[in-house]
């Protein structure tokens, strides 16, 4: 169960297999520190570990524990690239700025598994590649495109005609698909706590149960308020993604935090868990309102999607997730659901990940849109650089300021009628 959640999102198999969390205790009284991060997730942690890591004094302040929000409870699915294909990158931000963003998250998938291999953190990582296995004929002129445009820049994705596809994912159920062998899989709450490890031991601290209540500056100095304590620091990162509450309104209103949820089983018998996804890719298909999927190193297999706000509507959710892992692979038919739970992604309005200046040494970087493992991750150490004062010109991801969802206040209900339109289009 994950601590401090509501019951019905809370029965995690992330938590329920998780490796040791690092004492990370409250902060009480007053401390100084040279850069402050707010947030314990992937962004903060590899924000930390970095800037730890190159001798600058660094503390954390987490509301819960280390890998809490999303990136402990995401599909643990590492994706590289952006939502959009380089193409349009590099025709909106043009060709050298463009050129660079795409090669920073087209290698997110490699530096993650370099950073894991690096610090030897035991999280079940594999690099088998990811799969999109697409579902109709227009999903599929899409895929061709986005593969075309990723050879020219010379990464290794291919085509899947739909007999390889059923080959490696396991079901009749796709036309075809593409593969991208930069990508795997990984246990997310134990790469998490693996980050917060080998960030203590660079030397960063670490302050779990610690919300940041409000920021306050005196002179150059921010100063950054708790329940029990108070934090000075020169520099500060936010890096509290689709958790963002009222400490900086600005961020919290850039973003609309969405419910996904997942549903895992009992370990497959061995007959069973060779049929799916034999070869330990995993997988997130073509529809707007995707499924993805995959097994973990103990043969459960792990199915997930959009959620919604409401526990009924949740419990929904997790059943209509069961009954398409069943229609998909019918072998998983009277097998255990012994798993269930979810968290909130953040979402932008223009499918980018933001990376923002907030206030004078004040950064923040949000919004992955599903794909936060590997650009989380990259993006900390974006921040990190930034702290130690590398030019935001410099840097192969833009900095702009923040900029918030007009009528925000209204995203429930906008969600919602999106996610109608969504499966009516999906069919």
């Amino acid at each position: 169960m994950i601590d401090n959640e509501k019951p019905y999102i809370s029965q995690s198999l992330w938590t329920a297999t998780a490796n040791p969390t690092p004492n990370c205790p409250p902060l009480a009284g007053a401390e100084e520190t040279e850069v402050a991060v707010i947030g314990g997730g992937f962004t903060g942690l590899s924000a930390a570990l970095h800037l730890a890591e190159a001798g600058i004094a660094v503390t954390l302040l987490e509301a819960e524990t280390p890998g809490w929000g999303a990136s402990g409870r995401n599909g643990g699915q590492v994706n590289p690239g952006l939502k959009e294909d380089p193409d349009e990158i590099e025709s909106k931000f043009g060709p050298d700025l463009g050129g660079r963003m795409v090669r920073l998250s087209g290698g997110a998938g490699d530096f993650v598994f370099d950073l894991i291999k690096r610090l030897d953190i035991d999280c079940a990582a594999r690099q088998p590649g990811w799969i999109q296995p697409v579902h109709n004929a227009a999903a599929l002129a899409t895929v061709r495109k986005r593969v075309e445009q990723w050879q020219r820049r010379g990464a290794p994705l291919r085509l899947l005609s739909g007999t390889e596809t059923e080959e490696l994912v396991g079901t009749a159920a796709y036309i075809g698909g593409m593969i991208d062998p930069r990508g795997g899989n990984l246990h997310p709450l134990n790469y998490a706590l693996g980050l917060a490890w080998a960030a203590q031991r660079a030397g960063a601290r670490l302050h779990g149960h610690s919300p940041a209540l409000r920021m306050e500056q005196d002179g150059a100095i921010q100063v950054i308020h708790t329940l029990n304590g108070r934090l000075r620091a020169r520099k500060v990162l936010i890096c509290t993604n689709g958790y963002s509450g009222p400490f900086n309104a600005g961020i919290a209103r850039s973003v609309v935090p969405i419910r996904s949820v997942q549903v895992a089983t009992a370990p497959l018998s061995d007959n069973v868990r060779k049929s799916i996804l034999p070869g330990g890719h995993s997988a997130s298909d073509s529809r707007r309102l995707l499924l993805y999927f995959r097994l973990d190193p103990e043969g459960r297999f792990v199915m997930g999607g959009r959620g919604d706000y409401s526990e009924k509507g949740t419990e929904k959710q997790f059943g209509l997730l069961r009954e398409a892992s069943q229609r998909l692979f019918p072998q998983l038919s009277g097998v255990d659901w012994t798993f269930k739970w979810g968290g909130f992604v953040a979402m932008t309005a223009d499918h980018y990940p933001h990376v923002v200046r907030v206030g004078d040494h004040v950064w923040g970087a949000l919004g992955y849109n599903g794909r936060g493992v590997a650009m989380a991750t990259v993006l900390g150490k974006v921040l990190a650089d930034l702290a130690e004062g590398v030019p935001e010109n410099a840097l192969d991801f833009p900095v702009a300021e923040v900029k918030e969802i007009p009528f925000h206040f209204l995203r429930k209900p906008v969600v919602a009628a999106t996610v109608a339109w969504s499966r009516w289009r999906d069919g």
